[in-house]
């Protein structure tokens, strides 16, 4: 494991990552999802894809790494690039799990992996609206101290700027994201999948030009029980960029 201090927008954010299979030619980045760290990423796949070379990283503000400033999904998609080029990482194959599927499509790989991706809007349920107004209603009264009683479970242990960087990622739409993608996506997807929901993966299915979709027994987190067949369908879908630029 490695730590890098990244400066961004004149604040210093040490960003940890790990790589493995250091002299293998090709580029596989992994990017973990909101509230998960590399850790969980790593004991997924490590055991597979041994001809790429994996780079592990914790988003700023999750794992090792750490975040003092409020971001959006664009800075995290920067903040790994600047990473990138610190360790001459190349665009051959980015993999992102949920939020990390929203920062994975900003850079634009060769070859976009997304496991069970956020970036399709769902509509908040009424339970959920009514719990938002309540909140906004206690605010305005000096109320703002109850904030953990209304707060999604995803942000109740955030500090500060963590909490507003989730507020600026979490009702997202990236329909035209992902339509602006150009090239090979795989689609992997938990057919019990609640957070992020099959009709998504339909969806960014039907938005990116050149898609796989594969379902999946299991949930949001089917990928720790199904990273050999996932890893075998990476494997399959790159030699496919191969063929066709060798054509």
């Amino acid at each position: 494991m490695a730590i890098k201090s990244i400066q961004y927008n004149q604040h210093t954010l040490d960003i940890s990552y790990e790589i493995l299979n250091p002299e293998a030619s090709v580029d596989l980045i992994i990017l973990h999802g909101w509230g998960s760290n590399k850790g969980l990423m790593k004991k997924s796949f490590a055991p597979y894809m041994d001809t790429f070379r994996h780079i592990y990283i914790d988003l700023p503000g999750f794992g090792g790494s750490t975040c003092n400033i409020a971001l959006k999904t664009k800075d995290y998609a920067r903040i790994v690039e600047l990473l990138m080029i610190h360790i001459n990482a190349s665009k051959n194959i980015i993999l992102g799990h949920s939020f990390g599927g929203k920062v994975a499509v900003l850079l634009e790989p060769k070859v976009l992996v997304l496991v069970a991706s956020a970036g399709i809007y769902v509509p908040k349920s009424f339970k959920i609206k009514a719990k938002i107004a309540a909140f906004k209603l206690l605010k305005t009264f000096g109320f703002a101290k109850f904030r953990a009683f209304f707060v999604a479970k995803d942000a109740k242990s955030l500090n500060e700027p963590m909490y507003q960087t989730f507020k600026n990622v979490v009702d997202e739409d990236f329909a035209d994201e992902f339509a602006a993608y150009n090239g090979k996506a795989l689609l992997c997807w938990g057919k019990e999948d609640t957070a992020t929901p099959i009709s998504s993966a339909v969806k960014i299915d039907e938005l990116i030009k050149d898609s796989t979709l594969k379902i999946y027994d299991g949930d949001h987190y089917f990928f720790m029980t199904h990273a050999k067949e996932v890893s075998r369908e990476i494997e399959n879908t790159f030699l496919k960029t191969l063929e066709h630029h060798n054509v």
